[in-house]
């Protein structure tokens, strides 16, 4: 069978079964009498042309199990434990509909009306008063609309992410658009785009991005976290990659009950010791808290068991880093207590501004003149009075007058302030208001979203306005939903004061925009903050291990998380400049460690020189081979005329003398400082003059050689005899070694260089051949020189010595000496 056959079967058995289910339902409720029904202990409802429905969180009731032993309508409900902090949610919702039935400009000609349930926290009661939300006027009536004075449109709520969860099960069916003012499950929001669900805060994912900036921001690497059952999963498994990305660890990660039995006392004691201990823990520093507002409560009551008295201040001396949508609240017998163990903690909150009217709004809240199902239980509870002696336990003496004034009460109890939640709920209405307003204007617009008019409108007809709505509310600020139905906003950064009179005052510090990029989406500003007393105003720390210094790295240890580790000092020749390096790393090639390798100190450059010892002495051995060749020399110039000089060939012992005074001269550029042109001459001069040198000799040894040989009788020998031979011989031998001097200069000359590693703390100015080949070239020509002469000296040691006496024939005359034949010429 063809699968889309086999969806097609199986999406009719659904609605079929679900027809059913209705169809019983229906029986059986209009079986019973409907005074049977559950009753709904709070509700306030506001008649108009079209209703925006709320669900509120802020009664708590213990509500007793259904056992079936006798009708459930006949049980009593226990005494309700209110959070009087959250009545500004529904004044909230009341004050924005006010302000909209008051502004001719719009929804001319319709009134808004409202109908406020609370979820109680408990699921069972949720989905009940999501239902009478749906369906009650005057009676209750399960998918019936008994008539048509209430015309529902949207509902706001809920504050939590459960409470949204069982309000959107029975309201997608209905398509009903259902905005939510806290937080919700991120990842089950808007799984399609005709759901009917929109979110009024931005993402929580956004928070997780400013979360690690700030604890980077601070350098914070070891917290602890504290999180809800249940709730917690979810953002532990996308916060702890981001975590361990950025180099931070979790010191603990401890689930806080969602709630409290009573009945169980040993699990309770359990839960509040393991918590308290890691309250206490010394190295950490800095707890992240996610949940809910109940959250503050819990650990407030935890450091309450542990310190009844408040006399161990130390036990208070944490930063505290609160996520969206936790508020500070005390309850019940909490209502006296302090809240000075999270005074300098930072918080998540929805970006809020002060509305214009609203504080004049709420001055005015008195039971006698503001008749609500929500004002008598929130007043007993602000103010600890009764309105009727008969109603609550004896206890309490003091009854209300109703005058009592609500700008006095502390913040935890009640704040005059609009807070997030309330600013959120505010832009919804608004965002209701404006769709209805964009339905009702509309003359062109395509057939799905024609022109309507609000009696035949229905709720279902909002959602392709709400889809990308954007307004400017009275708070001056642009709210935008997108195509999905997510507020584009951000986060403020808070930090929170408190007084010794039990209320706190919320500053804001910074704020996280989610669209700028670059890693710049949390701006904060560090002189705002006040730390906890405790800190003396300083940065607090919160690591794993004291910080590793300069001169230091962070070494691992084996078995324990990367924020642990041992500092170990730097080996030779490594530093680091910073805290908390992860490694050691060399300096520049310029420059050498200190002796704390702590920085890198700049190498000094330095060359052989004149001034320096060994300098000196080389030059001074130069200068004075040089002042005795030129003695030498100046002892042949003087005796020139004389046979000896003569038949030594002066000319090659000048030349001789001469190229070795220069090339003792030329040793001094070897001792000057190294530049272009002095490694440019350097090794040129010294070769070409010592080669000249060199060839001198050859020639002078191959002339004695060459004369030996000429005086055998009929030698051929006698054309080479004389000056030609010996010049020759000097002048080819130096051209060679000019000629690959030339070479080496015009293809690779030398150049200045710093050698930078021979010395640890010196830079040596020399300079680089550049071409080994030719330099061992020049090099290699000498030795071939100087070889060759050897080898020729070698041939030339059998010959007579000067022992020997000349023969009185003129073919045997001596030919050192001057024979005075005109056929030979002096050597």
């Amino acid at each position: 069978m063809d699968r889309r056959h086999i969806y097609f079967h199986y999406d009719n058995y659904i609605k079929m079964l679900f027809l059913l289910m209705l169809f019983v339902q229906n029986i059986v409720i209009l079986s019973c009498p409907v005074s049977d029904a559950f009753l709904i202990p709070h509700e306030w409802y506001q008649p108009g042309n079209l209703i925006v429905g709320g669900m509120v969180s802020q009664i708590i009731y213990h509500f007793f199990e259904i056992e079936f032993k006798e009708h459930p309508s006949l049980k009593h409900y226990d005494l309700p434990l209110v959070i009087t902090k959250f009545y500004q949610h529904i004044l909230a919702l009341a004050f924005a509909v006010k302000e909209i039935n008051e502004d001719s400009q719009i929804l001319p000609n319709v009134t808004l009306g409202f109908h406020i349930y609370d979820s109680y926290h408990n699921p069972r009661m949720t989905y009940r008063t999501t239902l009478d939300l749906l369906f009650k006027s005057q009676e209750f009536v399960p998918n019936y609309k008994c008539n048509s004075r209430k015309n529902l449109i949207a509902i706001i709520g809920g504050l939590g992410s459960d409470t949204s969860s069982y309000m959107a099960e029975c309201i997608n069916v209905y398509k009903i658009p259902q905005l939510t003012y806290g937080s919700f499950a991120q990842e089950d929001c808007h799984i399609n785009k005709l759901s009917p669900l929109y979110c009024m805060v931005p993402k929580e994912d956004h928070q997780y991005i400013g979360i690690i900036q700030l604890l980077l921001h601070f350098g914070w690497t070891w917290i602890g976290v504290f999180a809800f059952e249940n709730k917690g999963e979810y953002f532990l498994k996308n916060l702890q990659p981001l975590l361990s990305h950025n180099g931070i660890c979790l010191a603990f990660t401890q689930k806080i009950p969602q709630h409290i039995y009573l009945e169980d006392l040993s699990e309770l004691f359990n839960s509040v010791s393991i918590i308290s201990d890691k309250l206490v823990d010394q190295k950490t520093n800095v707890f992240l808290v996610y949940g809910e507002s109940f959250t503050i409560a819990w650990l407030r009551t935890v450091m309450f068991l542990r310190d009844p008295e408040n006399k161990d201040r130390s036990l208070f001396r944490k930063v505290w880093i609160l996520m969206n949508p936790i508020d500070f609240i005390l309850m019940g017998t909490q209502r006296s207590w302090d809240l000075q163990m999270f005074h300098g903690s930072l918080s998540f909150t929805v970006h809020a501004r002060e509305v214009q009217g609203f504080k004049e709004f709420l001055q005015v809240i008195k039971p006698s003149i503001h008749k609500d199902g929500f004002l008598q239980e929130v007043w007993q509870q602000l103010f600890n009075c009764i309105f009727s002696k008969a109603d609550l336990p004896s206890l309490i003496s003091e009854t209300c007058s109703g005058e009592e004034n609500l700008e006095n009460l502390p913040a935890p109890l009640f704040e005059f302030q609009m807070t997030g939640q309330s600013y959120s709920i505010y832009n919804a209405v608004y965002a209701v208001a404006h769709s209805l307003h964009e339905a009702m204007r509309s003359k062109s617009q395509p057939r799905a979203i024609q022109r309507v008019e609000f009696p035949n409108l229905q709720p279902w007809q909002l959602h392709s306005f709400l889809q990308g709505i954007f307004f400017n509310n009275s708070a001056g600020e642009r709210v935008f939903l997108n195509e999905k139905g997510e507020a584009t906003g951000g986060f403020d950064i808070t930090n929170l004061v408190t007084f010794p009179n039990r209320s706190f005052q919320r500053v804001r510090v910074g704020k996280m925009d989610p669209h700028i990029p670059n890693r710049k989406e949390l701006l904060i500003d560090e002189e705002l903050i006040i730390w906890h007393p405790a800190f003396n105003q300083v940065i607090p720390f919160s690591q794993c291990n004291d910080h590793c210094y300069p001169g230091y790295w962070k070494k691992g240890l084996e078995g324990k998380q990367f924020c642990c580790y041992n500092c170990v000092p730097c080996p030779e020749g490594k530093i680091t400049d910073q805290k908390d390096m992860d490694d050691c790393f060399q300096c520049s090639e310029d420059h050498y460690p200190n002796k704390g390798k702590k920085g890198c100190i700049l190498k000094k450059v330095v060359f052989l020189t004149f001034e320096e010892l060994l300098g000196n002495a080389l030059a001074s051995a130069a200068l004075c081979f040089f002042f005795l060749t030129s003695w030498a020399l100046g002892i042949f110039i003087k005796h020139r005329d004389t046979p000896i000089v003569k038949a030594n060939n002066r000319s090659l012992t000048y030349t001789l003398l001469v190229s070795l005074l220069l090339c003792f001269l030329s040793s001094l550029l070897f001792l000057s400082q190294p530049d272009k042109v002095t490694c440019l001459l350097r090794q040129p001069t010294f070769g070409i003059t010592f080669s000249v040198a060199i060839s001198s000799v050859l020639a002078k040894t191959i002339t004695v050689v060459v004369a030996f040989m000429a005086t055998k009788p009929g030698s051929r020998m006698r054309k080479w005899v004389g000056k030609r031979l010996a010049f020759s011989t000097v002048l080819c031998c130096s051209l060679l070694q000019v000629c690959i001097c030339i070479l080496w200069l015009s293809t690779s000359p030398p150049f200045p260089e710093l050698d930078m590693h021979s010395e640890l703390q010196e830079m040596i100015l020399q300079c680089n051949e550049r071409s080994a080949f030719f330099f061992y070239c020049v090099l290699g020509y000498m030795g071939i020189l100087a070889i060759a002469s050897f080898i020729v000296a070698f041939l030339a040691r059998k010959l007579p010595d000067t022992s020997m006496k000349p023969s009185s024939s003129p073919s045997a005359c001596w030919p050192l000496a001057v024979c005075g034949s005109p056929s030979f010429q002096p050597i």
